[in-house]
């Protein structure tokens, strides 16, 4: 299925119900019409990071169901799958043949070996100062091989993931395979998961390592378009980074959004969301929440770095139940860059704030993407994140049946239904239509959305001080509040 221009769920297998099967009678039961497409988190098997260390891709875990229920979700919904190109996990058959075989394993030169890559005498702490990463120490990892010897291998990220040489022809053809395979079971398009790490380059800092990237990128492209896959690198940096993507027209993410409306939201300040919304692109997809946590470094010079430091203060005084120490190591937060917090409890559990944050989303440049607490307007789980002592679960509660009865007769969670459907019928928000900004005030924002002939307009007039907002169509009220 090709994709449509209506809001993408972002789900678990088993969170939205205990698995695959119970998914669907929730989509089937309250969703018709709130989601035209679902980004199915990883569902293969995995060692860790709650799935991000895939260790086959060619089956789907089985507590979660197998592949004829996510192909049953296809017939209904674009759907997107993850593709970890930067890793793999260290129990895939693969990294096995590898520590079992070493020099002898027809997979060795899927990891990047570490004697390998640097010049004798190398790596330097200044080599290892000059690498981006997101831990404290050097990305590396030693392995034990059956003969006995032992080397460093390349590990960005938790010990059970492993990267992947992308420059080699083994690895080549494991992701055309991979491909290949995720477009046999109704995959639309395709996320590439902590992609700008991909490439190493020595005397580098191995992080979106041009023109190298764009190489990578373009084959990967290549191989998708065989099956009309699209593609989403996935890159949690500077804005400019995404702005550089989407004008070698791919899709893009939105990850400043988050902090430029929480910034707009605390501040009851209109300027800096209307000038990330006039140069923001539109083939693009949104978001205020995802798995991850709120990412502070993707709105800097967005955001001046004061205003930055303002909204992350205010998020600790206003947020409810949220605790700096939630996003650090004592948490196991890998990254210092990102806040852990529900969207909704960030803003307090304020309906009407809340309300009007995915107003301002369904308003901007591109598709929204909707985190399954988000869509159920979910407070921090603080049960869940002491019990695991993992910070970003405050932002992964698992909801059973019950509990979705319930949470879906809320009024904040009614509205915001309402809301979906009328963005995802509504002809003002086609891709290939206009958007226009205006700020009469220092607090109030107007958003004009209009398709390609301007027969349609939509418009949302918020205050961002008082938080009231209202939304007509060619001049009939759709949501007022």
């Amino acid at each position: 299925m090709k994709i449509k221009n209506e809001a993408m769920l972002i789900t678990y297998s088993d969170s939205l119900g205990n698995n695959l099967e119970e998914l669907a009678i929730v989509l089937d039961k309250y969703l018709k019409g709130v989601i035209g497409g679902i980004h199915l988190l990883p569902f293969f098997p995995s060692t860790g990071d709650r799935g991000f260390a895939p260790s086959d891709y060619t089956v789907v875990d089985p507590s979660f169901g197998g592949w004829d229920e996510i192909e049953k979700l296809g017939e209904n919904y674009y759907l997107m799958f993850d593709f970890m190109i930067n890793h793999i996990s260290r129990e895939s058959i693969f990294f096995q043949d590898f520590k079992k075989h070493h020099n002898q394993s027809k997979y060795k030169d899927m990891f990047i070996r570490i004697h390998e890559f640097f010049p004798e005498g190398r790596p330097t702490q200044a080599d290892i100062n000059l690498i981006y990463k997101r831990k404290d120490k050097a990305p590396f990892q030693t392995v034990e091989f059956s003969d006995g010897s032992s080397e460093q291998v390349w590990n960005t990220f938790g010990e059970e993931q492993i990267d992947l040489d992308v420059t080699k022809e083994v690895v080549k053809q494991f992701i055309r395979d991979t491909i290949k395979d995720m477009a046999s079971h109704g995959c639309s398009l395709i996320r590439l998961d902590a992609f700008a790490y991909a490439i190493k380059k020595l005397d580098t800092n191995d992080f979106f390592i041009e023109p190298e990237i764009w190489e990578l990128l373009g084959e990967v492209r290549a191989e998708a378009a065989k099956y009309e896959i699209e593609l989403l690198p996935e890159i949690h940096e500077h804005y400019a980074i995404q702005m550089k993507i989407a004008a070698h027209d791919y899709y893009v993410y939105d990850f400043a959004l988050p902090m430029v409306t929480l910034y707009s939201l605390y501040s009851g300040k209109s300027e800096r969301l209307a000038n990330w919304l006039k140069i923001s692109p539109m083939k693009q997809f949104t978001t205020l929440d995802t798995h991850d946590g709120i990412g502070v470094v993707d709105a800097r010079d967005l955001l001046t770095d004061e205003e930055l430091d303002y909204t992350s203060e205010e998020l600790y005084k206003v947020g409810a139940n949220v605790k700096k120490v939630y996003s650090s190591a004592n948490y196991n937060n890998l990254d210092i860059y990102q806040i852990n917090s529900t969207y909704y409890s960030a803003l307090g559990d304020n309906d009407q704030s809340y309300l009007l944050a995915r107003a301002i989303q369904c308003f901007a440049p591109g598709i929204p993407q909707i985190y399954y607490v988000g869509l159920l307007a979910g407070k921090n789980d603080i049960e869940l994140l002491e019990q695991s002592k993992e910070g970003r679960n405050i932002n992964r509660h698992y909801y059973r049946l019950s509990e979705i009865d319930d949470e879906v007769k809320r009024p904040v969670v009614k509205k915001l239904f309402d809301l979906l459907k009328f963005r995802n019928t509504s002809d003002a928000f086609e891709l290939e239509g206009s958007i226009e900004i205006q700020t009469p005030s220092e607090s109030k924002i107007i958003i004009h959305r209009k398709n390609q002939e301007n027969s349609v307009v939509s418009i949302l007039e918020a205050d961002l001080e008082t938080k009231e907002f209202v939304i007509t169509e060619n001049g009939i009220t759709i949501l007022e509040q």
